[in-house]
């Protein structure tokens, strides 16, 4: 078939809802501007396919419609079809278009199609807007609404589930430790110990091979405040892969808001760092008496911080529900990551060949932003934390668009 030679033309357009029924009746006359005879006896029809206007996804396969005799080119046929509107709230699409039974939909070859977008809220439905249209117009179309939607979605998103991430990340804090004589006293246990055993290790067993001038003290105040933005974000990216796995019954419900899940991880990792952020202030306070001034410029580090470790987990919790093995692959990573940066040992002691690469290291700088803050009393270097808010910003807004692209296939492999 050729594509560009066959068309067609919409003409009186009649487009009517039954509240009561939720049904569409359109009725319309549909023009033959092809070069070929629309023949019924070949399976030529009319029909409609019902989309929802958020995912593309196909709801509805619906009714077809046969001409009652031939329609030469230039001549007219009268089409009637009933679509029932879902009764979920939601954006629609219902595409009218000229087929050929098991062989193609027209508006798929590029012909114009009758299109009819509506809207369901609260239950209540209705006609938005009745056009004629066809796939290109509608993909620039999207394409357009997709670089403001990407701006504006991750952020409308989390904030308008704010009550059901609150109510989730409860639960998941609470129901991680239920049964545990510590219960959700581990929140604060957990990081503590995790600390003291990498303090012991690096600052006990092993501190005459990095600094054997420095204090204990000392040496403890620097790895610690290194350990403190890297417990968040491994908190987050090493539990991301698993995440819809262990949600299933959730990504299963048409009405959640998956995309959230991730955030609650992102959550969870920070609460458990505020928690080692007041441990590591009264640690300050004991040996140095005092806190520093500093400390307000805490949020320019924590919100790209926070952006990063969104935009990865979206991207590791979308990817996890294709790769099953992504989860014991992260282990390592992190793991090589955590070697990588310099929490554990001095940043001097970085090899000097790989230093410029190293250093560009997002936790890097979240490391060296935090130590500026909590041991030199200094805001951190603006070169390196406006650079951090660019890539974070990329981060978390590539990670959404991955996992809002990716999001329509969860269920069917979930």
């Amino acid at each position: 078939m050729n594509a560009v030679r066959m068309n067609a033309a919409y003409l009186e357009p009649d487009v009517r809802l039954d509240a009561g029924t939720r049904r569409l009746h359109a009725a319309f006359l549909v023009r033959n501007d092809s070069p070929a005879t629309w023949r019924p006896s070949e399976g030529f029809g009319v029909g409609y396919h019902l989309f929802d206007a958020a995912t593309g996804t196909l709801i509805v396969d619906g009714a077809r419609v046969a001409p009652e005799c031939e329609v030469k080119p230039g001549e007219t046929a009268r089409v009637r079809l009933e679509i029932e509107l879902p009764r979920e709230d939601g954006r629609y699409q219902v595409l009218l278009s000229p087929m050929r039974e098991n062989l193609c939909w027209y508006y798929e070859q590029g012909w114009p199609f009758l299109l009819v977008e509506t809207s369901t809220v609260d239950g209540a439905a209705r006609v938005d807007r009745v056009r004629v249209a066809t796939r290109a117009s509608l993909a620039r179309e999207g394409a357009v609404r997709a670089v403001g939607r990407a701006f504006v979605y991750p952020v409308s998103t989390v904030w308008r589930n704010r009550g059901l991430i609150r109510v989730m990340v409860r639960r998941d804090i609470l129901g991680r430790y239920r049964g545990s004589f510590g219960g959700a006293f581990w929140t604060i246990i957990n990081p503590l110990l995790l600390m003291l055993t990498y303090f012991f290790v690096f600052g006990v067993v092993l501190r005459d091979r990095y600094d054997p001038q420095a204090s204990w003290s000392s040496f403890a105040l620097y790895f610690l405040a290194g350990m403190l933005p890297w417990l968040a974000f491994s908190e987050a990216a090493g539990r991301a892969p698993s995440v819809m796995l262990e949600h299933r019954n959730f990504v299963k419900k048409l009405v959640f808001a998956v995309e959230t899940l991730p955030v609650n991880l992102v959550v969870a990792g920070l609460i458990t760092e505020m928690f080692a952020i007041l441990l590591y202030c009264a640690f300050l306070l004991a040996i140095n008496h005092t806190l520093p001034g500093a400390l307000v410029w805490l949020p320019v580090l924590l919100i790209p911080q926070i952006l990063f470790t969104a935009g990865v987990s979206w991207f590791l919790a979308a990817l996890g529900v294709f790769a099953r093995d992504l989860g014991q692959i992260m282990g390592f990573v992190l793991t090589l990551w955590f070697f990588l940066t310099p929490i554990c040992y001095p940043e001097n002691k970085l090899p000097q060949a790989a230093a410029g690469i190293l250093t560009k290291n997002p936790i890097y700088v979240l490391v060296h932003g935090y130590r500026s803050i909590f041991l030199q009393n200094q805001a951190p270097a603006f070169g390196a934390v406006w650079k951090l808010w660019l890539v974070a910003a990329v981060v978390f807004l590539l990670g959404h668009a991955w996992f809002y692209k990716l999001r329509k296939s969860f269920a069917d492999l979930l």
